[in-house]
C-alpha cells in the first residue's frame, strides 16, 4: 500500500481527494498545521506528495525545495496558478507531475497512480540481500518471505537493509537515524520509533513480526 501525502490549503478539496484516493487502496494523510508540513512529512514518510503551490506561510516551491534536500519521493503539485511559469518552475523545481485546478478525480488518481508506476516500478533483474530466507529487493523496495510480499517506504526499506548489513549486532539508534536523515532538521524524538512501528507490521505481514528486537535504550536488531 503507497502512502500519500496531500498539501493542500482548501481542505474541501484535499478531503475530497484524500477520500477518492483511499478507494484505490491508498493510504493518505493531509496536512493541517502549514507551518510544520516538513515535520509531517517525516512523520508520514509518503512515498508521494501532492503539493499546492498557494499555501499559507511557505508556498509550495519552498516545501519542495525543502522536501527534495532529504528525499526523491515524487511530488505533484496540484494548483490553480497554472500558468506556463508556475508550472515549469513547478518542473524545475523537482515536481514530476502538474494538476491543474479544477480537476477530475479520476483523472488526479490516474496521474497519481501513473507517477508511482514510473517512480516504483521493476527495473530489470534483482538486486537482493537475502538473511534467513529474508529476500530484500534493493530495486523495487519490496520484502519477500516464502509466498509473501510486503512494500516498502524509503525509511521502512533503509531501516531494514540496515539491520541486514548488520546481522546479529545491535545497531544504535543514532547510527540508523545518521544513514536514514543525514541530519536531525526532520525528526523528533518519535520519528525512528514510528517507522520502526510500522516495518514491524509489515513484517508481521511476512509472518516474521519477532525478527526486528528492540533493545532497550541502545536501538534495534535483527535476529
Amino acid at each position: 500500500m503507497y502512502r500519500i501525502l496531500i498539501v493542500e490549503d482548501d481542505m474541501t478539496i484535499a478531503r475530497s481527494l484524500a477520500a477518492h484516493l483511499r478507494k484505490w487502496d491508498y493510504e493518505v494523510a493531509c496536512v493541517e498545521d502549514f507551518k510544520n508540513v516538513a515535520g509531517q512529512f517525516a512523520d508520514v514518510d509518503p512515498q508521494l506528495v501532492i503539493l499546492d503551490i498557494i499555501l499559507p506561510f511557505f508556498n509550495g516551491f519552498y516545501w519542495c525545495q525543502e522536501i527534495r534536500k532529504v528525499s526523491k519521493v515524487p511530488i505533484i503539485f496540484l494548483s490553480s496558478a497554472s500558468d506556463n511559469m508556475n508550472i515549469v518552475m513547478a518542473m524545475n523545481m523537482g515536481g514530476d507531475e502538474f494538476i491543474e485546478k479544477p480537476f477530475d478525480l479520476n483523472v488526479a488518481t490516474a496521474k497519481v497512480q501513473a507517477v508511482l508506476r514510473r517512480a516504483y516500478a521493476f527495473r530489470g533483474s534483482a538486486n537482493v540481500m537475502e538473511y534467513e530466507g529474508i529476500l530484500l529487493n534493493l530495486d523495487d523496495a519490496t520484502a519477500t518471505y516464502k509466498e509473501r510480499k510486503a512494500c516498502l517506504t524509503k525509511n521502512e526499506f533503509r531501516i531494514l537493509q540496515i539491520l541486514i548489513e548488520n546481522a546479529g549486532k545491535i545497531v544504535p539508534r543514532d547510527d540508523i537515524i545518521e544513514r536514514l536523515w543525514e541530519s536531525d532538521a526532520f525528526i523528533d524524538d518519535n520519528t525512528l520509533t514510528v517507522n520502526v512501528s510500522r516495518l514491524r507490521k509489515k513484517m508481521e505481514e511476512l509472518e516474521i513480526g519477532d525478527k526486528i528486537r528492540t533493545k532497550k535504550g541502545i536501538g534495534y536488531m535483527i535476529e
